[in-house]
């Protein structure tokens, strides 16, 4: 597992609360929204709510605040994306997080919930445009803790598949683990994200070899694999829902190398899904 990807800090910054429970809840409700409403712009002034004798040093208590809540969700970002911040290094990924947090405060009091648009800000991100594969593997990252807050189900049986009567094989519908997640990047995003994990020196890396991404959970140990030609296409539309037959048929479209046998045993090896369903032809076992 990743102990570093799993902040559990709380950070209640909410504007949704719950129904009043007693004549000052909504009181409390507007101070805590008022209160909160400048923490991550510093060119806000201290809010109005914010009082003390003559209001007195109000900038300098209220700025204690606004430090330290930057600092927790630029910590909380950094928690998520470890091999991101290995790359950029940690002054640069903490200026891209200020900017992002600033942008995109959180909405969930739960900070490993946080970060789930910082993919998509790094494609943007002016300075981050001379590392196009950077919000790929951020994406890797984010997908990876994801799969480790699944729901624990248990994966598919590897001899389930082998007691489906040939003439249903096409018609089967494969039910996703709740982990499963398929990444798809025109870089060489896994390469570059698995060479970032630990503190080891990275080797060179051919970055502009696009590369597929299975992200899943067998055992209970997060897993990130490469996703053979095909497989990716293939997985995308069993996820969607169609039928094994119907996915196979788009793999191969896509890729003429697909190989279904390979594609299908290594998924089911990963853990990819979870049930077999059959329609009308479903025994319920």
């Amino acid at each position: 597992m990743r102990p570093e990807m799993q902040p559990d800090v709380r950070l209640d910054m909410r504007h949704e609360v719950p129904p009043d429970r007693s004549p000052t809840a909504g009181v409390a409700v507007s101070y805590a929204a008022h209160f909160a409403g400048a923490l991550l712009d510093p060119g806000l002034p201290p809010p109005a709510c914010v009082g003390g004798p003559r209001r007195k040093g109000v900038t300098n208590r209220y700025n204690v605040y606004r430090n330290n809540v930057t600092v927790s969700l630029i910590n909380a970002l950094a928690a998520v994306f470890p091999a991101t911040q290995r790359i950029t290094g940690d002054d640069f990924f903490r200026a891209m997080a200020r900017f992002y947090l600033r942008a995109r405060p959180p909405v969930s009091p739960l900070l490993f919930e946080y970060g789930h648009a910082f993919p998509a800000f790094i494609e943007q991100y002016e300075y981050a445009r001379p590392l196009p594969w950077l919000a790929d593997v951020a994406r890797i990252e984010r997908a990876w803790l994801d799969a480790y807050h699944a729901p624990d189900v248990e994966p598919l049986d590897p001899q389930a598949l082998g007691r489906i009567p040939a003439e249903h094989l096409a018609d089967a519908v494969l039910i996703p683990h709740p982990a499963t997640q398929v990444l798809r990047s025109r870089f060489a995003a896994l390469s570059i994200f698995s060479a970032h994990k630990g503190d080891n020196p990275p080797p060179q890396i051919d970055s502009g070899e696009s590369e597929d991404t299975l992200v899943t959970r067998p055992n209970l140990e997060v897993v990130a694999t490469r996703l053979p030609p095909g497989g990716a296409t293939f997985l995308a539309r069993l996820i969607a829902g169609d039928p094994l037959g119907a996915a196979a048929a788009q793999a191969l479209a896509a890729s003429p190398s697909f190989d279904l046998t390979a594609n299908i045993a290594g998924l089911i090896e990963a853990g990819a899904f979870a049930a077999i369903s059959l329609g009308e032809h479903d025994d319920g076992s």
